[in-house]
């Protein structure tokens, strides 16, 4: 009888304790929300009904007029940034980096998400700026692929390359057969205003990157033909992932035939590269 009397008044006595840590919690609850500006509840009723533009509004008045937004300005910020309303994102990251009310984390990450507003409007200087000044923070890894797409867009293949390489250190990611293609696209380039030194030396980087790179091969045995080096340009379509370029190879000898007035020599390269295809096994 002693016993279950115990149990009894041990389950009221815990019962009591939750019953008074619930009613703490309903009062800091109640307390905190009578705290909140209309327009927070405003701002959610309009989401709630579907009325995202009125609900941006709204939201916007919340964070002029509370200094403890900074979450619901980075929400606004990314919320514009998606619809595409980049004026705007940017308008709401460059306060964020201007307040005095915020700690250093929460600036570094107001600065990276104005990197991606000034890249979502197109404004790529500006955004490479801000994204290099973001090397070594929290940021680094995301932010050295946000620099690598950009300079790919600029096509500043040099940089490309050392971002890439970049990369590669801190995500242990194998880019090589995508700096290859950009040692090939700064050969290109060389080869086009004559620059013929330059252009071979990037194209046996491009091979030292990725010795099978197909673009490599196939640009390094062009040039060899044009410039009558048949061997060369056998030697360099016989890389094993180069070797299916017959057809290919023998519309470049037609058109060497017609460009160059050297119908023979064309002809023979034609044949020789024929024969070394032939002999290779796909």
């Amino acid at each position: 009888m002693d016993l279950n009397l115990w149990l009894v008044l041990g389950l009221a006595f815990f019962f009591g304790l939750g019953w008074i840590a619930a009613r703490i919690d309903i009062k800091q609850i109640v307390s905190e929300s009578r705290a909140l500006p209309d327009s927070y509840f405003r701002g959610l009723n309009f989401l709630l009904n579907d009325n995202a533009d009125k609900a941006i509004e709204a939201f916007i008045e919340v964070s002029k007029t509370e200094h403890q937004s900074a979450e619901l300005q980075f929400a606004l910020g990314g919320l514009f940034r998606r619809r595409g309303e980049v004026d705007r994102a940017i308008r709401m990251h460059q306060s964020l980096t201007e307040r005095n009310d915020i700690g250093n984390e929460e600036k570094t990450q107001a600065l990276f998400e104005l990197a991606q507003d000034y890249l979502k409007a197109g404004l790529l200087d500006r955004a490479e700026a801000v994204f290099l000044d973001l090397r070594g923070t929290a940021y680094g890894r995301q932010t050295l692929r946000f620099l690598l797409d950009i300079y790919v867009q600029e096509k500043e293949w040099a940089k490309a390359i050392a971002t890439s390489k970049d990369l590669e250190v801190s995500t242990a990611l194998d880019l090589q057969m995508e700096i290859a293609n950009y040692y090939c696209e700064m050969a290109l380039s060389d080869h086009t205003h004559s620059r013929t030194a330059a252009a071979a030396e990037n194209l046996a980087n491009a091979l030292t990157a990725n010795r099978r790179c197909v673009r490599a091969n196939i640009l390094k045995g062009e040039w060899a033909a044009q410039a009558g080096d048949y061997e060369a340009a056998i030697a360099a379509i016989s890389v094993r992932r180069a070797r299916c370029t017959w057809g290919w190879w023998r519309r470049k000898c037609r058109n060497a035939t017609t460009s160059s007035g050297a119908p023979r020599k064309a002809c023979n390269c034609c044949v020789a590269i024929r024969s070394a295809i032939l002999r290779s096994t796909c």
